[in-house]
């Protein structure tokens, strides 16, 4: 017989960690600790949890997570679909000692094919029910028992008030996402973003990621050209099959057709065995050209013999052969303009430029720039194995209102750089200071430069307006905001950004900053803390 105070201490370390579950805000995470503590506190080998959005009506879950099954065995009902529509339209428990038995079970196609024997399925919610938590095998031998039916009822009950937030969160993040619509059963893994201009283009590839035509990626070096045709790749029919990527501008002159078409023992000085090309290593799927205005002339016309044909003929051989590849192509140069100099075939650009795409620099969508930012920091930190971190609400500001001339590529770099700054001090948010470290402290004017930029001018003009409004407020941040028309949490960041400090504070950090963390002097009232101003 059991302990009954280990019991109650079990129970209680249960609820505790329910509590916990409340913090979570990505889906997966959610699903993936809940469907976890439920398993273990029953006992389960198995399980199952789904959640619908009574909003949109469904057969399919809006999300789901499966344990100790494996996906392509729930695709071929490898749990009960019965036993779930059940407690869907009941809103009761369903437990069951063994489903092949149960008459009330024992003609589902699954459970006969399975042979399933102990299943508990408890619903999330009661009016409406918005989704089941299924447990399915115990890991003793054994059906589940009444205890654990009334501890799996308790816990879905406190699981649907998350359950419900979690749902109504999502449907705000899908209101205000304009990409949301397009995104949803496609793959763009690694595209972020939810800007207008993004949106169209994300549907633009979602119309011709399936159909079996050339694309064309233009746009300024940095804009991510390789991801789009990656997303493009990944959406297709040819997504099971190799994405090889060529890039012309690294490739010697020389030795340009064996890396494209392979080259047969001997065909050239450093062909010393049968090497296979580009357009077979592709064989199924899509071979992608970067940079390809820099492709030479004689490469061109044999590329575009294959593209007219299917055939192509590898250095050194006689024997044709066919490949069954898509062609993307990207560059950030004016192809038309090379065309017209003689420098690219007319004939090869019609052929490439099928369907053309642009992708937008980061001034046309910088409202996606703090998504960007905060993704390439999570990723830096995991990536180099170090504690985990995040950008302050200054940095992230400050970024968005900066110029990234290099684009996304800029962007990554520079965040990376302002990772390792924070790490170096110790400081577990990445400041504008680690961002932007060469920025003077009166302004972002580099050193020697004789005529600021629109943005420098703008900054200024903005610094030196909140600068005077708090003055004349005497430094009481409120009264400064009703003057600018702002609320008090904006002044803020704008003073964190613009490096604004009180005078009596001159010798302090910047609001946000680690530094000197042993002690913090006394704030005036009504002054929110640096963890204050994050949230």
């Amino acid at each position: 017989m059991q302990d009954p105070g280990a019991q109650v201490a079990r129970e209680r370390d249960l609820y505790l960690q329910l509590l916990e579950l409340g913090h979570e805000d990505a889906p997966e995470s959610f699903l993936d600790k809940a469907l976890s503590l439920f398993i273990e506190s029953a006992g389960a080998r198995r399980g199952y949890i789904e959640l619908h959005d009574g909003s949109r009506p469904s057969d399919s879950p809006t999300f789901s997570m499966l344990r100790g099954l494996e996906a392509d065995a729930f695709s071929s009902d490898g749990l009960s679909r019965s036993i779930i529509a059940e407690a869907l339209e009941t809103g009761e428990t369903v437990v069951t000692a063994s489903a092949r038995l149960d008459p009330r079970f024992h003609d589902s196609g699954s459970v006969r094919a399975h042979g399933l024997e102990a299943v508990l399925c408890a619903p999330i919610g009661r009016s409406p029910v918005v989704g089941v938590i299924y447990l399915q095998d115990r890991a003793e031998p054994g059906p589940f028992s009444p205890e654990d039916a009334r501890r799996a009822e308790l816990f879905a009950r406190h699981l649907a008030t998350f359950a419900d937030r979690l749902l109504w969160k999502q449907r705000r993040l899908e209101q205000d996402d304009p990409t949301a619509a397009v995104r949803k059963g496609r793959n763009f893994q690694g595209i972020v973003g939810k800007s207008p201009i993004l949106a169209a283009l994300l549907g633009q590839i979602a119309l011709v990621a399936p159909l079996q035509v050339a694309v064309l990626l233009t746009g300024a070096p940095g804009t991510g050209k390789t991801q789009l045709a990656r997303a493009i790749h990944d959406n297709s029919p040819r997504a099971a099959g190799p994405f090889v990527e060529l890039n012309c501008a690294t490739l010697q002159e020389s030795l340009v057709e064996s890396e494209l078409f392979g080259a047969a023992a001997g065909a050239h000085s450093t062909a010393h065995r049968r090497s296979e090309g580009k357009l077979a290593a592709a064989e199924g799927g899509t071979l992608f050209f970067d940079e390809v205005t820099e492709l030479p002339l004689v490469a061109q016309a044999k590329l575009l013999q294959f593209l007219q044909s299917g055939i192509y003929y590898p250095l050194g051989e006689t024997k044709p052969r066919k490949a069954n590849v898509r062609i993307i192509s990207a560059t950030n140069a004016d192809l038309a303009a090379a065309v017209a100099a003689r420098r690219f075939r007319d004939d090869l650009y019609y052929r490439l430029n099928v369907f053309p795409l642009r992708a937008p620099s980061l001034a046309e969508r910088s409202g996606d720039i703090p998504l960007i930012a905060q993704r390439f920091c999570k990723l830096t930190f995991e990536n180099l194995g170090l504690p985990p971190g995040e950008l302050s609400g200054g940095a992230l500001l400050a970024a968005q209102y900066a110029e990234w001339p290099g684009n996304v590529r800029e962007l990554k770099n520079a965040v990376e750089a302002a990772v390792i700054r924070a790490y170096g001090e110790g400081s577990p948010y990445v400041e504008r200071r680690h961002l932007f470290p060469a920025a003077l402290t009166g302004g972002d004017t580099q050193p020697g430069s004789e005529r600021p930029t629109f943005q420098e001018a703008t900054r200024d003009f903005q610094r030196k307006l909140v600068h005077t409004a708090l003055a004349a407020a005497d430094w009481n941040v409120a009264a400064a905001a009703r003057s600018l028309e702002l609320t008090r949490a904006h002044v803020y960041n704008l003073m964190a950004t613009l490096s604004i400090k009180r005078p009596d504070d001159a010798s302090q950090p910047e609001f946000g900053s680690t530094e000197g963390r042993g002690s913090r002097p006394p704030q005036p009232a009504g002054t929110p803390t640096p963890e204050a101003l994050r949230r």
